[in-house]
């Protein structure tokens, strides 16, 4: 059975507090269960919303692979990455973060959610094995990758969640005192590394175990979206793509941490909060095919721009020449949105002089966008058609 621990809280420095958070007293911290390796039994409708959501995953991630969208994966990592980032209170635009990650400087904000992309891909690839035995250290370094300006480790001091200001006694919910974050978090890791069941309700239960156990001073939100890949794709409910979950639960907040807060009663409402994923997941899934059919749309879309605007000016051939450095671009758009001079003529074995030529001509046709610093000088230029696909949570609101 789940408990409560009461702790005793004293600000270790008063300074710059308001009155109320400069006042001691006492906290009830909870202490989770631990998860028994085997998926608890739920009720019918759970169940069913599990299964269906399962089943559209699966029929999800085959058309994505018979599709060749080559690159949908990769959106969709970014697309979910902003919305873990959203759900944090950090508002960031696409265009931005790819600039950001082009460029590599930005603010604070795109360079977390770099990190955060980064993170999201490690969780899928070096954590993806059904084989390999998931490991606290493995969690650790997910969380140091989402936040690497923090020391690596499990916290050893106590932490809180919401509330209206900054003590504990004045928080939305307190996970378990730090004595305890060890056991459970080895615990999770085991529930992790077994794939039977349903892979829905198993990630469900993996996210909701995890953000109520808390086990890092910062970084658990995101961290914690990125086991939900983890754990979908180690039961092969996903081989080929990302669902986009977090933009679901960006969208709506409020039923997120209400869900997780059902999933912490006494006795907790595993039935509704399993459910209430199921149906993100099937929102996510569908958001995802939405994308897919929006970028092959948008890709043949931008190969008549491109043919228009030749024939408007009289450049012959109107088809650019197959092999040709510009269709190069055309074809890597959609996981490249963002791309410069230097960048091209490495990647694609041209010299500056092709590659500048190349996206003045795209620029032209309005398929890609001049961006240029403070002082006027262009730094990169960028596909804002692609990008805006990125930002499924306010497209599809």
């Amino acid at each position: 059975m789940p408990y409560t621990v009461e702790l005793h809280w004293s600000p270790p420095n008063t300074a710059g507090l308001s009155r109320k958070d400069r006042a001691s007293g006492t906290y009830h911290a909870y202490v989770p269960d631990e998860l028994p390796l085997k998926l608890p039994t739920l009720s019918p409708e759970a169940t069913a919303a599990a299964d269906e959501a399962a089943l559209i995953l699966a029929r999800l991630d085959e058309r994505i692979r018979s599709s060749g969208s080559r690159y949908l994966n990769h959106l969709l990592i970014r697309s979910e990455s902003i919305s873990s980032s959203w759900i944090e209170g950090n508002r960031l635009s696409p265009k931005k973060l790819a600039i950001a990650e082009r460029l590599q400087h930005g603010d604070r904000v795109a360079l977390d959610v770099i990190a955060n992309v980064r993170a999201t891909e490690h969780a899928i690839d070096a954590l993806s094995d059904p084989v390999r035995q998931v490991t606290v250290a493995d969690i650790v370094d997910l969380q140091h990758a989402i936040e690497p300006r923090l020391e690596p480790g499990l916290r050893t001091e106590q932490n809180w969640v919401g509330g209206p200001g900054n003590s504990p006694l004045r928080a939305d919910f307190i996970p378990p005192p730090p004595s305890e974050v060890p056991r459970l978090i080895a615990n999770l890791a085991d529930f992790i590394s077994c794939t039977d069941g349903n892979p829905v309700v198993r990630a469900a239960i993996t996210h909701a175990q995890f953000e109520t156990i808390h086990p890092f001073i910062d970084g658990n939100g995101r961290t914690g979206r990125a086991l939900v890949h983890t754990v979908l794709k180690r039961s092969d409910a996903l081989r080929s793509a990302l669902v986009p979950i977090s933009t679901v639960f960006a969208a709506d907040t409020k039923a997120y941490i209400g869900g997780l807060t059902a999933f912490r009663r006494d006795p907790a409402d595993l039935s509704a909060w399993v459910a209430s994923f199921a149906e993100a997941a099937e929102r996510s899934a569908e958001s995802a095919v939405h994308l897919d059919e929006d970028i092959i749309a948008l890709d043949q879309t931008i190969r008549t721009d491109l043919v228009d605007h030749r024939r408007s000016i009289g450049k012959s051939p109107v088809q650019p020449r197959s092999g040709s450095v510009i269709l190069k671009i055309l074809d890597r758009l959609a996981r490249e949105p963002v791309i410069t001079i230097d960048s091209v003529a490495t990647e694609h074995g041209v010299t500056p002089a092709a590659a500048h030529r190349a996206l003045v001509e795209l620029a032209e046709a309005g398929i890609l966008r001049k961006t240029k610093n403070h002082k006027g000088k262009i730094v990169c230029y960028s596909a804002d058609r692609h990008l805006a696909y990125v930002e499924l949570t306010e497209a599809r609101r």
